[in-house]
């Protein structure tokens, strides 16, 4: 059978693109788009907060060729179990800055080529990822990182996307059912709790890209929501209808008086002289708080650092359960459960080491006086 050059032409065109086709599959990102990548995924890079920490969850972090640069970086006061756990991501290739200022050019001469480009918060900071995508010719997914309060949907949607890219569905969704079971059981223990028997609490230095002070907070700090607290500054409507970070004035938290004061140690990190510890400890206006000259300021373990720590947050919660409500948690040690949710999501205990770089103030009385 004899063909004409056009036909030919087309066979051999649609031969080729059958063949792309079935080399690639369709992905759809969180900003809804159909983005093609490999069949079979083995080597990603994770661009923006929290992405690699994603990608350690769902067992794949060694598919990770090259990190950003605050994966290098040597903190006094490193936050990070999946980094931690983790040492051999320092020694990779950089391939751009934090906070997803990705470089096209160092990318491109990666040894190694990653297959896709696992993105996050990329619509509200660093290199878009559409052009991303362009100058490099690597499909760029992106993904919502979501939190455990009202975005906790989107969170779990993020680990399906990235399970789905990297072949891990089925660890993806171990990862959800732990913490749904996690969540429900520290909601059981306290649900009945009577409101008149509810503590007032509140949570200070809170980090929010870097460091702060004693009055940053979460008002929508999901432990307290999860053991059914009295938390101040949600209850109070500071937290509005976003339920991000806030900044206190001085003034309400005094005017609060809450009988718990609970302290984030990566506060820690703007030294002696600066932090929400010293604070508690020189400023007239907090020495004047119940809780503190009763000594009833706790340590717990960064809510942030390089976006939301989900096990530390997770781990928080059963601390703080156990702090306020002991007859409902006799069961837990809340350091060996937070070991427990850091061998599950990150492949090791990490507590102790974190709790050392943290001067040992974790789950215990804070010394303010």
């Amino acid at each position: 059978m004899k063909y004409s050059i056009c036909t030919s032409l087309l066979i051999l065109m649609l031969v080729t693109s059958a063949a792309a086709s079935s080399d690639t599959r369709p992905v759809t990102d969180d900003a809804g788009r159909i983005v093609q990548v490999p069949q079979e995924v083995t080597r990603v890079i994770c661009s923006g907060p929290g992405s690699l920490r994603l990608l350690t969850y769902l067992e794949a972090q060694s598919m990770a060729v090259a990190v950003d640069d605050i994966e290098s970086r040597r903190s006094t006061y490193d936050a990070r179990p999946y980094a931690l756990a983790n040492p051999q991501f320092k020694s990779l290739p950089i391939f751009g800055e934090f906070r997803g200022h990705d470089n096209p050019e160092l990318i491109l001469t990666l040894e190694t080529q990653p297959q896709v480009i696992l993105k996050t918060y990329a619509g509200s900071m660093g290199y878009d990822p559409i052009e991303l995508g362009q100058k490099t010719g690597i499909p760029v997914v992106t993904l919502n990182y979501g939190d455990l309060g009202k975005l906790r949907p989107q969170f779990f949607q993020a680990l399906r996307t990235m399970g789905e890219v990297v072949g891990k569905q089925q660890r993806a969704q171990e990862i959800i059912t732990f913490f749904e079971t996690e969540i429900a059981d520290l909601k059981n223990r306290t649900a009945d709790i009577p409101e008149k028997d509810r503590p007032s609490v509140f949570v200070g230095g809170v980090a929010f890209k870097g460091p702060h002070g004693f009055q940053s907070t979460e008002p929508a700090y999901p432990p307290f929501s999860f053991v059914n607290v009295k938390n101040l500054a949600y209850d109070t409507g500071l937290s509005g209808k976003e339920l991000r970070h806030s900044d206190v004035s001085k003034e309400m938290i005094v005017a609060w008086n809450p009988d718990i004061l609970f302290l984030d140690l990566m506060t820690l990190k703007l030294g002696k002289d600066a932090s929400g510890l010293n604070e508690l400890r020189t400023d007239p206006a907090y020495r004047s708080l119940t809780a503190v000259t009763d000594g009833k300021v706790y340590g717990v373990l960064p809510y942030n650092s390089y976006s939301k720590n989900y096990g530390s947050i997770l781990a928080n919660a059963f601390y703080i359960g156990k702090l306020l409500y002991p007859e409902r948690f006799t069961d837990i040690d809340p350091q060996k459960k937070a070991d427990e949710i850091y061998s599950f999501l990150v492949g090791k205990p990490v507590f102790e080491q974190i709790n050392q770089l943290f001067l040992g103030h974790a789950y215990k009385p804070v010394p303010v006086n």
